[in-house]
């Protein structure tokens, strides 16, 4: 497949026709067994595929960024006219009736939505397998789990089901399938990219990002969803001169970044990310770090003391906005509505108890708990006070570091099945990725290896809003170090 920098060149020629990309696209998707996605838009994709090569000469249609590129979308950000199910029960058949923000962004740059992905039951996994439309599989092992929760997204992207797509991370959600699958993912700073039109789980941590199978693609797709936003209060307002928050500076060069993306980069090495690692998994990401060296950077081990409460910390932010966010989906007005309608409580109670799953049931249960009478303070308040100590001490090792490197996952996907039934290990699994989102820094996972012929992610964290720098690094390491 080419990459969508290269599909944007030759469809603005007339070197690549839309419509025979987007038709071979649905195809390879049609013969998959990986199971990506969850709706496709093939009529409506290809009669805007058919519109592209009609009209791609015009000069308003060469203006547009991401003319006819075909982007698959997460399930848990909301599209106009096309059904946003968060792969819950709860939810199937529900159509929005507007676009979240980055979706507007797509479309008014030229880009083509190809389907909805696949993912965990509203976000709450680290595997995909929590979907009520089943497990998405690993491109790269039929038996093994894609990552998650935005595992169809990064699943379609390997295979060639899709040249871009978009994710959401809570807490490792773009990241840890972009590690599994072997390919690009990218968490911005908290407040870089609009969550208007994203379906929640916990506020106060998630973000859209991009996934894509070379960190330019990974850029260019950052640098359109990252439209300003008066609706997403949260969204950090960066005074830029386009309609954009950001300008990726670099794209439009070409070859090999210079050197001096590296050359003299100071590497930040927390000693606690490589604890309980496997060892191939180690011995890759020191394989990259001296990498990096010998393209002219140096690096530094360091202690990061307060990451073993991360993990703890996170789950019951998490959990606990998850309880309040979930409240809203009762089937009165709108989803699952099924079976006869009795007193209020009543049916609330079946609906709910029909349309989630179990780990959705699971995670609100402890997040009503954390956040009930009497327990409020000791959980709920004492997870917030871990998470300034935690912002703190990133803040302060980027202070004398430009980058940290670590590993993005402990260990390589592992086996459909394996974890499923002991969620306690699934947990375990997000503890190098979920102290990024607690700070609310940067963060992106580029292949750096493999073992037993599964990928090896490498995690490139940076400082608050510095994107750029580390898709510079990470760009110069994917054309001189890999």
């Amino acid at each position: 497949m080419v990459t969508a920098i290269d599909a944007i060149a030759g469809i603005k020629s007339g070197q690549i026709s839309c419509e025979t990309l987007i038709a071979e696209i649905y195809e390879r998707i049609e013969r998959s067994k990986l199971n990506c996605y969850i709706t496709l838009t093939r009529e409506s994709a290809l009669e805007e595929a058919r519109d592209v090569d009609k009209r791609y000469a015009e000069p308003d249609f060469q203006r547009k960024t991401l003319l006819g590129v075909p982007i698959a979308i997460k399930d848990s950000i909301s599209t106009a006219g096309i059904q946003t199910t968060c792969a819950s029960r709860i939810l199937t058949g529900y159509v929005p009736p507007y676009d979240a923000t980055v979706i507007e962004a797509l479309k008014r740059e030229g880009a083509i939505i190809i389907g909805k992905t696949n993912m965990d039951e509203f976000c709450m996994g680290t595997s995909t397998e929590t979907s009520y439309y089943g497990p998405t599989k690993n491109p790269h092992d039929l038996t093994r789990v894609p990552g998650g929760s935005s595992g169809g997204s990064a699943a379609a992207v390997a295979a060639g089901e899709a040249l871009i797509a978009l994710g959401s991370d809570t807490g490792g959600s773009i990241r840890c399938p972009a590690s599994f699958c072997g390919i690009v993912g990218l968490k911005p700073t908290y407040g870089f990219v609009s969550r208007y039109g994203l379906i929640a789980y916990a506020n106060s941590l998630e973000q859209i990002g991009p996934i894509a199978t070379t960190v330019k693609d990974t850029a260019l797709l950052l640098d359109v969803i990252a439209a300003r936003d008066w609706r997403d209060s949260t969204q950090v307002k960066v005074k830029t001169e386009g309609p954009s928050n950001y300008h990726c500076s670099w794209l439009n060069e070409t070859g090999i970044v210079p050197g001096d993306a590296i050359s003299g980069l100071r590497i930040g090495v927390p000693r606690e990310f490589f604890e309980g690692c496997d060892p191939e998994v180690a011995r890759a990401i020191w394989n990259s770090i001296h990498k990096f060296e010998e393209l002219g950077a140096t690096y530094e081990e360091l202690s990061m003391r307060n990451m073993k409460y991360a993990l703890a910390a996170y789950y019951v932010i998490a959990m606990s906005e998850a309880s309040s966010n979930l409240a809203r989906f009762d089937g009165l007005r709108y989803g699952l509505r099924e079976g006869k309608d009795e007193d209020w409580h009543t049916t609330f109670s079946r609906i709910r108890g029909d349309g989630f799953g179990e780990e959705v049931k699971r995670r609100i249960i402890l997040g009503t708990y954390a956040l009930s009478a009497g327990y409020y303070g000791k959980y709920y308040l004492k997870a917030l006070k871990v998470r300034t100590l935690i912002k703190r001490e990133f803040e302060e090792a980027l202070k004398t570091h430009d980058i940290l490197a670590m590993p993005t996952m402990p260990f390589v996907a592992f086996k459909l099945g394996e974890r499923i039934q002991d969620p306690l290990s699934l947990y375990l699994a997000d503890v190098n990725t979920v102290s990024i989102n607690l700070a609310g820094v940067p963060s992106i996972s580029i292949p750096c290896g493999f073992s037993h012929n599964m990928p090896i992610g490498l995690q490139l964290v940076g400082r608050y809003f510095e994107e750029d720098l580390i898709l510079r690094v990470a760009e110069a390491y994917e054309q001189r170090g890999s």
